[in-house]
């Protein structure tokens, strides 16, 4: 029975709501300045068309990334602020639906001890008396002009802005993430590149030196393997030390201790995850969709397309209906009878009429700030698609570059195994040695910042694209602990559970504009 009362007012409010008009723009999405496909190349790199994005860090194949990824997704403290912020938007949601209905419904009741004055030309006949009353007021100013159903045009759209905002929150999180684990992996790389060629340098100071002593060479020869020797350790605890501050920033990141993020990353001997062959980019008008700061850029231009609305319905009367039921009496005993009962209602009005420009105005500010956001919305399509080519360019020239540093570092090793040979048996002096490890260590340290750069602009490319933002399936927009912190302080109804986050972030990630209004006349229900 409380829910069909409850049906019956919605109904009520939906019917009397459709009777009336909209003033103010009806919201069209305005023309986005997009390239029909992204820039040509001579590559393989990246495919024009592709089946969506979604876990991009899978594609690495590293089960180390993948788990702090997760991590990340489920314990940073900045992404369940924004998760809290999406219920925030819920909330002002529910607000903004609940102005289509009666604004004033009060249940009022009182008692007074009344002692009338004499001095009036016609006093009462009982000076003091006693007063008891008790009643039902009813205030509804009708939604004429569509300024509460703009409000709420305006709270939906903000809402989803907020989504948009939770997901790039989180698709930068993911990004950050896998760029310090790439960077933990590329230092750790280069640490043992450092390691092995202070172990083959080693091994030339010792040959330089059994030869001096012999006679063979002068002391230059070991001298200047010494010095080769000194500057590759030298760049041991630069290396180290970089380990861990991309580990301290990673459990950052992660909401843990540095500890939890070195027993995670040690798991596994150092290597820097191998991107994949291709990548799937699709054509520039799935930024619209894709990407978040796209979204939120285009839902908050709704929201201020609907304010416009709002701010025009105050050019016009304010219709309301009113009404009171009481029960009022001088006399306890007699307060339930029928002669107590008293009613009034009726319609009444208000204009401002004079207002000396100041709801124009208005008018003019919100329409100023609706062309303003149409510009901030061109300039982030134009931004998306520039962030897109500049990434995949960067791609390109990493891979590129590692293919040629590996056949690189394939020739100096073996360049490096011949001379040492030569300088062994006396063929060659020690300058044609020091050069070819010199150049080894160059080279073999330059590809391991190639192969740890490639796989650095992937991730910036797919961040480009706007992957990562779609919903997990069986998580919510905040985790159990902050669902369960926050119910315990306010009654949040189902707006707190996981299937209800996971309804709101779908709809906002995937629906089209029609859809995205899915909720607008869902049943209303109090959340007391």
């Amino acid at each position: 029975m409380r829910h069909a009362g409850e049906r019956s007012i919605v109904l009520l409010a939906i019917v009397v709501a459709s009777g009336c008009m909209m003033v103010g723009p009806d919201y069209q999405r305005p023309p986005a300045p997009l390239a029909p496909s992204w820039i040509a190349r001579d590559t393989d790199s990246a495919a024009p068309s592709a089946e969506p994005i979604g876990p991009w860090w899978e594609s690495f194949g590293d089960p180390i990334m993948t788990d702090l990824i997760i991590d990340a997704y489920r314990q940073n403290p900045s992404l369940q602020a924004a998760g809290v912020r999406v219920l925030e938007g819920q909330a002002r949601r529910g607000i903004a639906i609940g102005t289509l209905f009666p604004q004033t419904q009060n249940a009022v009741g009182g008692y007074r001890r009344v002692v009338a004055s004499e001095n009036v030309v016609m006093p009462p006949p009982n000076r003091s008396f006693n007063e008891f009353l008790t009643g039902f007021d009813v205030a509804w100013e009708l939604d004429f002009w569509g300024k509460f159903r703009r409000g709420i045009e305006s709270a939906d759209a903000e809402l989803l802005a907020a989504v948009a905002d939770y997901d790039d929150v989180l698709v930068s999180l993911l990004a950050e993430v896998a760029a310090n684990y790439i960077g933990i992996r590329t230092a750790q790389e280069e640490l043992e590149v450092a390691r092995y060629n202070a172990e083959l340098q080693r091994s030339s100071f010792d040959i330089a030196t059994r030869r001096a002593h012999a006679g063979a060479v002068t002391e230059v020869d070991p001298a200047q393997a010494a010095t080769l020797l000194h500057a590759t350790e030298a760049q041991i605890p630069f290396f180290e030390a970089q380990i861990d501050e991309q580990a301290s920033t990673l459990s950052a990141l992660l909401g843990v201790p540095p500890r939890r993020v070195e027993e995670l990353v040690g798991q596994a001997p150092a290597q820097i995850p191998n991107p994949p062959p291709a990548v799937a980019t699709g054509i520039p008008a799935d930024l619209l969709r894709r990407r978040p700061d796209v979204r939120r850029s285009e839902r908050l231009l709704a929201a201020q397309s609907a304010k416009i609305g709002i701010a025009k319905a105050d050019l016009f009367p304010h219709l309301s209906l009113v009404g009171s039921i009481n029960l009022h009496s001088d006399d306890a005993a007699k307060f339930f009878e029928g002669r107590s009962f008293e009613a009034f209602g009726g319609p009444t009005f208000s204009w401002a009429i004079l207002n000396y420009g100041r709801i124009t105005n208005n008018v003019r500010v919100q329409d100023a700030e609706y062309q303003a956001l149409v510009n901030d919305y061109t300039t982030a399509v134009l931004t998306a698609q520039a962030d897109v080519e500049s990434a995949a360019a960067a791609h390109r020239g990493a891979l590129l570059r590692t293919e040629s540093l590996q056949e690189s570092v394939v020739a100096a090793e073996k360049v490096v195994d011949l001379v040492g040979r030569q300088y062994a048996e006396g063929a060659v002096d020690f300058t044609t040695v020091l050069l070819a490890q010199q150049f080894l260590v160059q080279q073999q340290d330059q590809l391991a910042a190639s192969r740890g750069q490639t796989a650095l602009t992937l991730v910036t490319l797919y961040k480009s694209l706007g992957g990562g933002w779609e919903p997990w399936e069986g998580h919510g927009v905040v985790s159990e602990e902050t669902a369960e912190q926050m119910a315990s302080r306010t009654r949040w109804g189902d707006l707190v559970t996981e299937r209800e986050q996971q309804s709101i972030a779908q709809a906002a990630s995937h629906g089209t504009e029609h859809d995205r209004g899915w909720w607008r006349w869902r049943w209303w229900r109090p959340q007391w």
